[in-house]
């Protein structure tokens, strides 16, 4: 190494007291200016809360107790592109597959992760959004069991009721579960 350059590198390491004040002064100025919000960001915990109340909710057969966090509008799809619109439809919908199809249905596994969404990327709504994956286990009234990982997409609204559910899933599994 040369003498030259170790001089420059020592030189350029104890010369930082005015870099030091121009990173003071930048860092004020950037205190002093309004954040600017970022396009999406952690949410509140509360949100998790009640995904977990819902799936445990659900498992043991308490419909309306899972239902009590769904907006009266709310809308739940499927990627297969099914869908039911408003809380009644839901409801019926869910306690009709409780209580005729599913035997029991149990979550582990649970990841849960609460956003907020404050500039849309693509399609999605802005606001908070809870982001779900579990596995899934479930006896069927035939007898047969089914296991597989569901992701499920829910949006909140303003009154952090549940508006929108978005629920990927393979049927497949279920389709052969359910065929006596």
């Amino acid at each position: 190494m040369s003498l030259a350059f170790v001089t420059s590198l020592f030189f350029a390491c104890t010369n930082s007291k005015s870099s030091d004040t121009a990173a003071t002064t930048s860092d004020s100025a950037v205190a002093a200016a309004p954040a600017k919000p970022q396009p999406a960001e952690f949410a509140d915990s509360k949100y998790a809360d009640i995904g977990r109340k819902g799936n445990a909710a659900l498992s043991s057969g308490d419909i309306d107790g899972w239902m009590s966090s769904f907006s009266d509008n709310a809308v739940y799809a499927w990627n297969n592109l099914d869908s039911l619109a408003g809380k009644a439809a839901i409801t019926a919908y869910w306690k009709k597959r409780r209580g005729e199809v599913i035997d029991s249905i149990s979550f582990t596994n649970a990841i849960w992760l609460p956003i907020k969404v404050n500039q849309p990327q693509s399609v999605e709504q802005p606001g908070v959004w809870l982001l779900g994956w579990y596995l899934t286990s479930a006896k069927y009234k035939t007898g047969k069991r089914m296991t597989q990982w569901i992701h499920t997409l829910m949006h909140f609204d303003a009154n952090d009721k549940i508006d929108r559910v978005l629920q990927f899933l393979d049927r497949a599994p279920i389709n052969a579960a359910t065929k006596k």
